[in-house]
């Protein structure tokens, strides 16, 4: 059955598939679009660079009027990643639009793992780390 969720994660797949971003794929899973396998490379210069990290995102057929469930399923030492991989970022949670699309969503965690954000943490152990050892 097509309904106005899978009709508009057919359209981000295929958005993905023909522009994509740097850095960033996912796809939705063989027998279900409402569940898609993602993959960030870390960026340069971080300390992320040269990893491959995966991610699971969850949607529900309320998308895109409700953000979808995105956790890592790489094990994340970050200070906005929670022990059981989930993000705090936010355009997943206050701030989401239906204007963002899953390769937007991608490329916002990839920044994140760029520039941290210590001031909302999920791993307060990490954002001490960070805040003491940020780049100048």
């Amino acid at each position: 059955m097509s309904t106005p969720a899978r009709r508009r994660l057919m359209r981000d797949f295929k958005r993905l598939q023909e522009d994509p971003p740097t850095g960033v794929s996912g796809a939705p899973s063989e027998n279900n679009i409402m569940l898609w396998n993602a993959v960030i490379f870390g960026p340069v210069a971080t300390p992320f660079e040269d990893g491959t990290f995966k991610l699971v995102i969850e949607f529900s057929e309320e998308y895109p009027n409700k953000p979808p469930t995105v956790r890592f399923i790489s094990k994340m030492f970050h200070p906005n990643v929670y022990a059981d991989g989930s993000i705090c970022l936010d355009i997943l949670q206050n701030r989401w639009s239906p204007t963002y699309d899953v390769s937007s969503i991608l490329t916002s965690i990839q920044s994140l793992l760029d520039e941290p954000n210590p001031n909302s943490p999920a791993n307060s152990q990490a954002a001490q780390l960070y805040q003491e050892n940020k780049r100048v």
